[in-house]
């Protein structure tokens, strides 16, 4: 996956750790409708492997 839309992917599981959610979700929106179909199967990878990102777990 191109480093902007990681980048963007990580900005938006901030966001939401922040509870600012409508701009997490607009972020995390614009780069997955920017990425390739292969891209697209790596951000799923990137979700499963980053879900805590987005919940603030640490354990």
């Amino acid at each position: 996956m191109r480093p902007a839309i990681q980048l963007a992917l990580q900005l938006s599981a901030e966001l939401t750790r922040r509870s600012r959610f409508v701009d997490a979700l607009q972020l995390g929106a614009a780069a997955i409708n920017q990425a390739t179909d292969a891209e697209r199967a790596e951000i799923r990878q990137w979700l499963d492997d980053h879900t805590d990102d987005f919940i603030g777990r640490t354990d």
